[in-house]
C-alpha cells in the first residue's frame, strides 16, 4: 500500500495535471489528494466516456491527463478509446480499479463478470497496462513505463488498481461550488424555421473567427463541410466518439483559459451525451463557445429523424450553467454572437439549419493522427504567450 502523495507527486513531476474521472471506493485517497492540491486540477466528468475525452483534450492542449475510473465504467469508454485516442493517436493515462477480482476479496454481484475480464478488455482494446503500484519504490518506475510507452506509441496506458492499493486519504473542504439558477419554463421554445444551411453557418463561423481560435467540427458532415471550405491548422475534424465533441473542447478550454475553443456539435451528437453539458457547466470556462447545428436529422447517415424537435435545447444548456444561451436560424445571426463573444462567458447556441449538403462532399485527406499532431502543435505554437494553468 503507498501514500496518495507518492503516486500524485511523482505523476505531476512526469507532466500530469489534469485529474478526471468518475468516483469509486478504490479510487477515494487518490482523488481526495489530487481535489485537496492546489497545484492540480480535478474535473469531475458524469461518465467515464466523457472523461477520457476530457483528459483527451488536455493533452492535445499540452497537458498530460489521468482518467480514473471503475471497470464497470470500461464499457462506457470504449467510444473514446477506440475511436478517438486509439484513431487520433492521442495518450492518456487511465486508473481503472479492479473491482470484482478473481480470488480477491469479496465485492458486490454487479462486478462478478467484469471483474474476470478487465484484463482481457484492456488487450482488445489495443490498451498496455500493468498493476497499479503497491509500494513506494515502485511508483516512479512504473510511471517512466508508462510515459516511454505513451510517448513512442501515442497510446492510452493503463493501472489496474486492487483494492487497498492506496493508503486512506480524507476528503479536505473542498470549496463551495456557485449555485446556479435553475432555469425552467413550460413548452419548447418558439421555433424559427431555418433559412440557411450548415454550410452557409460555417462560412458565417469562419467570417467571424479570430486569431487564436481552436475549432473542433463534429463527426459527420460538420466536420466535412469545415474542411470542405478551407483545411486549417486551426481546425480539428472529429471522426467517431459520437457525443465527446464538446468534452474534447473542454479539456483544451481549461488548459488555455485565455484561447477561445468553438465546438461544433449536432443535435445528434448533442443528445447522445447530453450528460456532459453538466460537468461543462459546472466547470464554467468562460472561453468556451458550444454551437448544436440542429436540423433534426442524422443526415450523414442516411437523414432518420433525431428526436430534438421534442427537446428544448437552449433550456437544457441553461440549465446546466451555461452563462450565455442563444438561439439562432441565420448566419447572420451566428456571426454577430461570435463577434460579441469575448472570452467573458460559457457560451451556447442552438444554430437551426436546414438539411442537404453538396454530392460530392471531400473527406479530409489528412489522416486523423495527422490532424491530432497538426493541431497540437498549433496549440502549442500560437499557446506560447497564453497562460496555461492547473486550477
Amino acid at each position: 500500500m503507498i501514500g496518495a502523495e507518492v503516486f500524485v507527486r511523482a505523476a505531476r513531476g512526469r507532466g500530469f495535471g489534469l485529474w478526471t474521472g468518475v468516483p469509486c471506493s478504490y479510487l477515494k485517497p487518490l482523488i481526495n489528494y489530487v481535489i485537496a492540491d492546489p497545484g492540480l486540477r480535478y474535473t469531475a466528468a458524469v461518465n467515464e466516456g466523457d472523461a477520457v475525452a476530457i483528459a483527451s483534450g488536455a493533452a492535445l492542449a499540452g497537458r498530460r491527463g489521468v482518467v480514473m475510473f471503475q471497470n464497470s465504467g470500461l464499457g462506457n469508454a470504449v467510444n473514446p478509446l477506440t475511436s478517438l485516442n486509439y484513431v487520433f493517436k492521442i495518450p492518456v493515462l487511465l486508473v481503472v480499479t479492479l473491482r470484482g477480482e478473481p480470488g480477491g476479496p469479496p465485492d458486490e454481484p454487479q462486478h462478478a463478470l467484469m471483474g474476470p475480464v478487465t484484463g482481457a478488455m484492456l488487450d482488445v482494446l489495443k490498451i498496455r497496462w500493468e498493476y497499479f503500484p503497491r509500494e513506494e519504490a515502485e511508483a516512479a518506475a512504473a510511471l517512466d513505463r508508462a510515459v516511454s510507452y505513451m510517448d513512442k506509441e501515442a497510446l492510452p496506458f493503463a493501472f489496474v488498481m486492487r483494492k487497498d492499493s492506496v493508503a486512506p486519504a480524507g476528503l479536505r473542504a473542498e470549496p463551495d461550488a456557485p449555485l446556479t439558477p435553475v432555469f425552467s419554463r413550460s413548452g419548447l421554445s418558439p421555433r424559427k424555421a431555418a433559412c440557411h444551411s450548415r454550410r452557409d453557418m460555417l462560412k458565417a463561423l469562419r467570417a467571424a473567427g479570430r486569431p487564436g481560435d481552436a475549432i473542433l467540427a463534429t463527426t459527420g458532415f460538420t466536420g466535412r463541410e469545415l474542411y470542405a471550405l478551407g483545411d486549417a491548422e486551426n481546425q480539428f475534424y472529429m471522426v467517431g466518439s459520437m457525443g465527446c465533441l464538446v468534452s474534447l473542447a473542454l479539456g483544451i478550454a481549461l488548459v488555455q483559459p485565455e484561447r477561445r475553443v468553438i465546438a461544433l456539435d449536432g443535435d445528434g451528437a448533442f443528445l447522445m451525451r447530453m450528460g456532459a453539458l453538466a460537468a461543462v457547466g459546472h466547470e464554467k470556462p468562460k472561453n468556451l463557445v458550444h454551437i448544436v447545428f440542429d436540423n433534426g436529422r442524422y443526415e450523414s447517415t442516411g437523414n432518420q429523424a433525431t428526436v430534438s424537435a421534442s427537446v428544448d435545447i437552449p433550456a437544457i444548456a441553461a440549465a446546466c450553467g451555461y452563462e450565455r444561451v442563444e438561439d439562432t436560424v441565420s448566419a447572420e445571426g451566428l456571426a454577430d454572437i461570435l463577434r460579441g463573444h469575448a472570452n467573458n462567458a460559457l457560451t451556447f447556441v442552438r444554430a437551426g439549419i436546414q438539411s442537404g449538403t453538396a454530392a460530392d462532399l471531400p473527406r479530409p485527406t489528412i489522416t486523423p493522427a495527422e490532424a491530432a499532431r497538426r493541431f497540437a502543435e498549433y496549440l502549442k505554437k500560437v499557446g506560447r504567450d497564453h497562460k496555461l494553468i492547473m486550477r
